[in-house]
């Protein structure tokens, strides 16, 4: 019962910030969204060194100095998995005009929510790997840490969920629709986590690879979409800013409840 509540806490947030299409008026103001991606990209850097990439580390400590590798192929797995998909999936970030990925009929609004639904595959496997490691009885995976990465992910989800519900809102999407972009664009965060324990359990020794895949893979998003999006326009220091705190909490979350 506890990783199925666990794996739900980051739909949650994207949930409730999708929902504030019911209760604000206006779409979010530049300075607010490029706060809250830099907020999200924080949060992102710090659970993939905490929670995912240190704990790969530390299982394959049975390598001796080459307890390294696991984490690193694993990671440049995770990197090659989303470079792929963004080259197999068309795709339209918030702050750019020009669609990546094939060329499609799709439209604007449905790219919209497959650039954020990108964003949260990684996101999903990380706390599905997590979970995984409890399930197994790992050492190094314990219920209070597992929970953190969920509790930090839902944070940085729930600006998420606003930051494509409102938009869509902006476009002349009815309330509901822009509601449902948004919860839509989360609905992959529980799929792709149980997915991912079920690959777990079938494979134990391979939690190390996995765990830093979800990490190479969230480090992907940050650096190709999140960072390039805190820092356009006029005071790109307040995304940096954001950056920070959100790595904060995040690190603060993982050390104190791990």
């Amino acid at each position: 019962m506890q990783p199925i509540f666990g794996i739900l806490i980051p739909f949650l947030g994207t949930s409730l910030g999708a929902a504030c299409v019911f209760f604000m008026k206006k779409s979010l103001g530049e300075g607010v969204q490029r706060a809250l991606t830099g907020f999200a990209a924080g949060v992102m850097v710090a659970a993939s060194v905490w929670s995912l990439l240190l704990p790969a580390i530390e299982q394959a400590s049975g390598m001796g100095r080459w307890s390294f590798v696991p984490a690193a192929a694993g990671f440049w797995v995770g990197v090659a998995f989303l470079l792929a998909l963004d080259h197999i999936i068309p795709h339209l970030h918030r702050s750019s005009r020009q669609v990546e990925g094939p060329q499609s009929r799709l439209s604007r609004t449905t790219m919209m929510v497959l650039a954020v639904t990108l964003h949260n595959i990684p996101e999903g496997m990380a706390v599905g790997v997590m979970y995984a490691g409890l399930l197994a009885e790992n050492a190094q995976i314990t219920a209070a840490s597992a929970l953190a990465l969920s509790l930090g992910i839902a944070i940085q989800n729930f600006p998420e969920g606003a930051i494509i519900s409102m938009p869509l809102r902006a476009e002349g999407e009815s309330k509901r629709r822009a509601f449902f972009g948004g919860v839509l664009s989360g609905v992959v965060e529980p799929v792709g986590a149980m997915l991912t324990i079920l690959a777990a359990r079938l494979v134990i020794p391979a939690l190390p690879y996995l765990l830093s895949f979800a990490a190479g893979a969230m480090l992907y998003v940050v650096v190709e979409e999140l960072i390039p999006e805190m820092s356009q326009g006029k005071h790109s220091n307040l995304g940096t800013v954001f950056f920070a705190v959100g790595f904060s909490i995040m690190m603060a979350l993982d050390v104190a409840l791990g």
